[in-house]
């Protein structure tokens, strides 16, 4: 069955774009690994237009209600492996089977890297993981690591302090980044211990995380810790739609109508090259991409 969009995703521009396409009673569905993106990893969110406060897990469940109203078709934990153009008809191949669309929207937004040290695979989901506001609850009264120095390892430092009994943060630059008002927050807690300049060197422990080892200021240390959050930064999800243009980034390039170098493929939100990554912008850049959808689409008939 030929669809006549099919949206990739389902964080805050994939769920923006369902909607209008619903809207406009087109004949679509959502492929997705998960629902929510990374609006449902955020901590605190308090510059969403209409929200003064609510937590990122809080919004994303708003989006979720909101395209769920519709009754709109989701593939869930369905990932996208291919993309391919067949004259007017783009397929898009998962791991379960292929869908075919006259259109299709790629909102599959961003993906954690990895340290790529020793440990990390064996432990992986067994003390470490990548989403404090998923997985930070688990570790209640016990002692972590959050690798990294932005505003995504600041953000889960804010989150993990109220839970956990002892907070380090492991940072491999000379200072941290992020936010000055974060910062502070931080380095102002007597729970929060912040190592900077700070290299991981492996990832220790049996069955589950025991310890990190680092070496800092020229000497290796341990340190104890019973759960690790890797907060290093995002990578875009776009390996899998090797048609299409990218930046050194691997950031989709798209022009102000949302439309990528193969006719009838658009993007939208972090995937994309556009420079500033929230969620407000992903949103509205996900309603861009389904009007410049729906155009083409109207073309073609």
């Amino acid at each position: 069955m030929a669809y006549d969009l099919i949206v990739i995703g389902a964080g805050p521009a994939g769920i923006t774009a369902a909607v209008y396409a619903a809207r406009k009673k087109m004949n679509f569905i959502v492929i997705t690994g998960d629902i929510g993106g990374q609006a449902a990893w955020s901590g605190d969110v308090e510059n969403y237009t209409g929200y003064q406060f609510v937590t990122g897990p809080e919004l994303a469940a708003k989006f979720e209600e909101h395209m769920r109203a519709y009754g709109i078709t989701v593939k869930e934990q369905e990932e996208a492996r291919e993309l391919i153009r067949d004259k007017a008809v783009i397929r898009v191949r998962t791991e379960r089977g292929e869908y075919e669309a006259r259109a299709v929207i790629i909102a599959s937004g961003k993906v954690s890297k990895e340290l790529g040290v020793p440990g990390e695979k064996e432990f992986k989901n067994k003390g470490l993981t990548y989403c404090a506001t998923c997985d930070g609850p688990l570790f209640s009264g016990k002692s972590v690591a959050i690798i990294g120095g932005g505003n995504s390892a600041l953000d889960a430092a804010l989150q993990l302090v109220k839970i956990a009994k002892k907070v380090y943060v492991i940072n491999n630059m000379p200072k941290l980044g992020g936010d000055h008002v974060m910062r502070e927050k931080i380095e102002s807690n007597p729970a929060v211990q912040v190592l900077n300049g700070a290299a991981v060197l492996a990832i220790t422990g049996e069955n589950m995380v025991a310890g990190i080892k680092v070496k800092r200021l020229d000497k290796e240390e341990m340190i104890p810790v019973e759960g690790i959050f890797v907060e290093i930064g995002l990578i875009p999800n776009s390996k899998f739609a090797g048609i299409i243009d990218k930046n050194k980034l691997g950031e989709i390039k798209i022009n102000s109508n949302n439309e990528t170098n193969v006719p009838g493929v658009f993007a939208a939100g972090d995937v994309t090259d556009v420079p500033e990554k929230q969620i407000i912008i992903a949103a509205g850049e996900g309603s861009k991409a389904t009007l410049g959808a729906f155009k083409y689409i109207s073309r073609m008939r």
